[in-house]
């Protein structure tokens, strides 16, 4: 599967929000290190990036999806932004969806070796990107978030890069079970389980899980989903 190779660079989204959500197809090689593309930056570094976070990939079919859903909410302002990097995706390409994509595939990436580790967890830097202030809320309940990439072996990408899948460990957990499980299921006590237990899950995710599971209840999301009060 061919994908696009994309970077960004920090600014302001408004006032307030400086973000690197705006990601932009690269025009040459990229080193693929461990904390991702060379040209590529991240700005809350507590919750973007790093070696469990080095890489977002988003199926470019979800376009479709949302362009009609802000038609259909009449949001025309951000209808110009729905392309590829729109999302602060990293990676974009057609034919691999979160129903698919599995959490521990291993994939070839041109020069490099990738892993994905966890669903994308959306955030309020969403609602500013895109204008509408509970977008991310949405996101998160459709699981059209796409999802993160480790790398296991650095290397050289060029901005067309063949995604070649190599290994799949765990194909009972596709990202969207993942997702749904911390996100969108009635509290899943065996799931969550599940997830605390899978060593291909990043360490924040797993911990995640394992937190609910000792709390009997969801953590609370509206920092993450609705920014700071």
């Amino acid at each position: 599967m061919q994908v696009t190779i994309l970077a960004g660079r920090p600014k302001m989204l408004n006032a307030r929000i400086e973000s690197a959500i705006d990601k932009q197809p690269v025009e040459r090689p990229q080193h693929c290190g461990f904390s991702g593309l060379s040209d590529d930056a991240q700005v809350s570094t507590r919750y973007h990036g790093g070696p469990e976070r080095a890489l977002h990939y988003y199926p470019r079919e979800h376009y479709d999806f949302w362009r009609s859903w802000f038609q259909g909410m009449g949001l025309t302002q951000a209808l110009p932004l729905l392309g590829p990097g729109a999302f602060g995706e990293n990676l974009s390409g057609v034919g691999l969806l979160e129903s698919e994509a599995c959490i521990g595939d291993i994939c070839r990436l041109g020069g490099a070796l990738v892993q994905i580790s966890q669903p994308r967890s959306p955030c309020y830097k969403l609602n500013a990107r895109f204008g509408y202030d509970f977008f991310s809320v949405l996101v998160q309940a459709n699981g059209r978030a796409g999802w993160l990439l480790r790398v296991l072996e650095e290397g050289e990408v060029m901005p067309q890069s063949a995604l070649t899948l190599l290994e799949r460990p765990c194909p009972r957990m596709p990202v969207k079970r993942a997702g749904d499980i911390v996100f969108n299921h009635a509290f899943d006590e065996a799931g969550l389980r599940e997830l605390a237990e899978l060593d291909y899950l990043s360490a924040s995710w797993r911990k995640k899980a394992a937190d609910y599971l000792a709390a009997g209840r969801v953590d609370d999301w509206t920092g993450r989903l609705l920014g700071p009060k």
